[in-house]
Formats: structure tokens, C-alpha cells, sequence
């Protein structure tokens, strides 16, 4: 519950942020557009459905094509722990691990089922941003999110029964899989200087990762903060 307010008082931080951005009085355009942008910083990823909230890090990088429109590529690696339970796998799976309890004599009184597994996780994407510089030190920006997401659940079992379970999950103890994700994101760069900033970013994605484990797919949101710079000869329109 916790992790959940924190998410969402981060995204209305950054949508506060957005909206005293719109509604201040109009400054002078930026004079300075560099034709690159690089972006590094601290990332943080919320999957609800999976209950997996991961930590990392997050690097963009931009050409400026034109002063309204960038081409870029993104990449993020962050890492989480959390457990699986029986209501998150697929009925079928359900079904079959329900029978082999029954047929082993059933769960010990007061026994809780789940595995716990640490997540490891990689996205890279690559597209247009649409860039906003009305605003002398401040610019927003806002594109599709169209990548790879690729996730490594390493399971982390305490006991013999979800050791017993791990076998007929994941009998390696591992398990991966690399999916495309589709959504959109954006965000501001706080323009502190002619070359350099600090970006605040906010991305919206949906998945299928281990679509032959579990019933539901995957919505997740991503945060990141950081400095930003910008660099090369000036775009003039």
C-alpha cells in the first residue's frame, strides 16, 4: 500500500509540476537548441498486477531533428524482489498445482503458498519525442513508448514445498523472457544552463511477460530524474 501512494504521489508531483509549467505567463523561447541530448539518471518502475516495484537506472539519448522534433533511443535496467502467488498463474496452472497439493496430503495448517523471486529487468526503445520550448528554461516533451522489455524472475524458495513447486514451475530456478511493450511517455527538462538540465520523466507501458505462466498481462509505470545535457550546434528551426 505504500509503494502504491508513493507512485501516485510522485506522478501527481510531476503532473503539478506540468501544470504550473502551462499555466505560468509565456517567457522567452529557448536561443540555444543543441542538436544532441543525453540523459542519465535514477530510475524507479511500479508493475501492480505483479506486485514488483524495481530500482535502477535509466539513460536517453536524443538527435534533434528539428527544435520541435527529436529521434531517440532509450534504455533502462532496474532490479526488484517479490513473490509469486497461485492467483497470479494461468487457471490451467492453478488447477494442476491444486491437484498436486491434494494429491501430496495438502498444505500444512496455517501455510501460506507463494515463492519469492528477485526481477531483474531490461527495456530499450527507440522513436520520435515531440518537444515543446515555448518556455526559455523549461521544455516538455512527449513521445510513444515502443520497445523490448526482457525480464530475468530468479526464484528464491525458503522451504521444501516451494522448492517442490519451483521444480514444476521453473526447474532451473530461472526463468526469462524478452517481450515488445507498447505505451507513451514524457516529461520536462528543466533547462538550468544553455548545456545543461534536469530531466524529470514519467512513461506508461503494457506488456505480456511470461504470458505461459501467468493469466494477466503487465501495466507498469516508470519514473526517472536526473541530469540532462545538451550539446552540438544550434537547430535553428
Amino acid at each position: 500500500m505504500a509503494r502504491h501512494r508513493s507512485m501516485a504521489g510522485a506522478l501527481s508531483l510531476l503532473l503539478a509540476l506540468l501544470f504550473f509549467v502551462l499555466t505560468v505567463p509565456a517567457s522567452a523561447q529557448q536561443d540555444y537548441v543543441g542538436k544532441f541530448d543525453a540523459f542519465a539518471g535514477f530510475s524507479w518502475m511500479a508493475s501492480p498486477s505483479a506486485n514488483l516495484y524495481q530500482r535502477g537506472g535509466l539513460t536517453q539519448v536524443a538527435y534533434n531533428w528539428k527544435r520541435w522534433l527529436a529521434l531517440g533511443a532509450d534504455y533502462s535496467y532496474m532490479t526488484g524482489n517479490t513473490s509469486i502467488l497461485p492467483s497470479y498463474l494461468k487457471p490451467s496452472l492453478q488447477q494442476q498445482l491444486s491437484g498436486e497439493i491434494a494429491a501430496a496430503g495438502g498444505l500444512p495448517p496455517g501455510y501460506t503458498l507463494y515463492v519469492p523471486y528477485q526481477g531483474n529487468t531490461w527495456t530499450f526503445a527507440a522513436g520520435p519525442a515531440v518537444n515543446y520550448r515555448h518556455f526559455k528554461n523549461v521544455t516538455l516533451f512527449v513521445h510513444p513508448n515502443l520497445g523490448a522489455i526482457h525480464e530475468t524472475a530468479t526464484t528464491k524458495p525458503k522451504d521444501l514445498i516451494q522448492t517442490l513447486i519451483v521444480s514444476q514451475l521453473a526447474p532451473s530456478g530461472k526463468k526469462e523472457d524478452t517481450v515488445v511493450f507498447f505505451g507513451v511517455g514524457g516529461g520536462i527538462d528543466w533547462n538550468l544552463s544553455k548545456h545543461y538540465g534536469i530531466r524529470t520523466t514519467a512513461d506508461y507501458v503494457w506488456c505480456n511477460l511470461f504470458s505461459d505462466l501467468l493469466k494477466d498481462s503487465r501495466n507498469s509505470w516508470r519514473l526517472g530524474v536526473g541530469p540532462t545535457f545538451h550539446f552540438g550546434k544550434n537547430v535553428e528551426k
